[in-house]
């Protein structure tokens, strides 16, 4: 079983779409997560700490995640996606577009 982490600013679109997509795929385990302090879920240390892959939407948010939470990011593996902040939730254009950049990461799907 992977566990994918997806992360953005707020928690609104972009990371809640990736975790409804790839949560429908049968191996792995998916939660989501914003980086601003008023997100629908923020991060957390026990997010990362669980995780096997962790994704952030944008250059900026590597970069935040790494000033924050530096000390339990060792080991894991951080991709960005550089997917920017212009679609809605379920928008079929993201949907697809995180498919095509996160499938081709996991392998065996």
């Amino acid at each position: 079983m992977k566990k994918l982490l997806f992360i953005c600013s707020q928690n609104r679109w972009r990371s809640p779409t990736a975790e409804t997509v790839f949560s429908e795929y049968e191996g792995l385990d998916v939660d989501s997560a914003g980086l601003d302090k008023e997100a629908e879920i923020p991060l957390s240390s026990e997010a990362i700490e669980w995780a096997d892959m962790i994704f952030v939407m944008e250059k900026s948010h590597r970069n935040k995640l790494t000033r924050k939470f530096q000390p339990w990011l060792k080991g894991k593996r951080v991709i960005c996606l550089d997917i920017p902040d212009e679609y809605e939730y379920m928008e079929p254009a993201l949907v697809e577009l995180l498919k095509r950049k996160v499938l081709p990461l996991l392998g065996t799907f």
